[in-house]
């Protein structure tokens, strides 16, 4: 089975359009979000795009504690079904959550000690997101793989970061999409995080040694 694994779009949808059509070229025959589909300027379009292919949703903690600014975009429908999904699903021995199997809140990086992996994870082949950069931790039968970003990256890279799974192997990917048109439309949004948001994650790119200082900090 070849399936995709995107997490953490935040309301982009310019990236998740991008790496959408990269999937025509895949013969990929699933997508898995893996969480925080929401919380950024366009979460209506977002969701729009990531139904438009067959699906499945795990909650990140954005669905479960939606915005104000998603709830006034989505539905109440909208919103229930997304807060309504799993913390985990699992599809070729390969298990997906957004930040852990019981708890989409952790943070895990890719200095995270060993002990505290197998504690959190146990064994097996887990995706997970919500720090938003991508690494590939292997401890004796544990391997934690953290999907990356496709909306908010820190990878040194304005990009859609992401995850190819073919037959249970995650294989890292990257996306270019069109930063130029996301910040004019942003910019011209109404959303309250704009202006922050542009000049802190489209304008520059935070770098993952700036990103995992600040969560280890946490």
């Amino acid at each position: 089975m070849k399936l995709a694994a995107l997490y953490d779009v935040h309301g982009m949808p310019w990236a998740l359009e991008a790496v959408l059509r990269e999937l025509d070229d895949e013969d990929v025959r699933l997508v898995v979000y893996g969480g925080d589909l929401l919380d950024g300027p366009f979460p209506d379009r977002a969701y729009a795009l990531a139904r438009s292919v067959e699906f499945s949703f795990v909650r990140g903690n954005c669905e479960r504690v939606p915005s104000d600014w998603d709830r006034k975009l989505l539905s109440e429908d909208d919103l229930w079904f997304l807060a309504q999904q799993p913390l985990t699903r699992s599809f070729d021995s390969v298990r997906y959550c957004h930040a852990a199997p019981e708890d989409d809140m952790p943070i895990t990086t890719v200095f995270t000690p060993d002990e505290m992996l197998l504690e959190r994870f146990g064994s097996g082949t887990v995706v997970i997101g919500h720090t938003h950069h991508q690494f590939d931790r292997r401890v004796g039968d544990l391997r934690v793989v953290n999907a990356g970003s496709v909306g908010m990256p820190y990878e040194g890279e304005v990009a859609a970061f992401w995850t190819l799974v073919v037959d249970g192997e995650p294989q890292f990917r990257k996306t270019a999409f069109d930063v130029e048109r996301a910040i004019r439309e942003i910019e011209a949004s109404g959303w309250p995080g704009a202006k922050a948001f542009v000049a802190e994650n489209l304008r520059v790119a935070v770098t993952r040694d700036e990103a995992v200082a600040q969560l280890e900090g946490r």
